[in-house]
């Protein structure tokens, strides 16, 4: 595992750590989910590689990187990912709605 990815996992926000609590062990779905997990040159937040299913959670500092956020969903797109996005506030004020909305996604993939 690259160090950067180590890095990541060990200097979770708050808000990436009450999400994966709700997705480690296959809690959601019996899926199994990836945390700080690379793919290509991109790291995203928690992936779902059996229904190709990407989490993200989007901080503050997001406002500011609409741009490379668009190329990443592109890339991320092109490579047959789905993508949901949440801002902190959501995970933090209404975790239980995130987590049905991951879990009816999850149920739509094919895996």
């Amino acid at each position: 595992m690259d160090t950067q990815v180590k890095s990541l996992r060990r200097h979770q926000t708050y808000t990436e750590l009450k999400l994966w609590q709700q997705l480690r062990r296959k809690q959601i779905g019996a899926r199994r989910f990836r945390r700080q997990h690379r793919l290509g040159r991109y790291i995203v937040d928690f992936v779902c590689l059996s229904t190709r299913l990407i989490v993200e959670i989007d901080g503050p500092s997001h406002d500011i990187k609409t741009g490379q956020d668009e190329t990443r969903t592109t890339w991320l797109e092109g490579q047959g990912f789905r993508l949901l996005r949440f801002t902190n506030e959501q995970v933090l004020r209404d975790l239980d709605s995130v987590v049905e909305t991951i879990a009816a996604n999850l149920n739509n993939g094919d895996g």
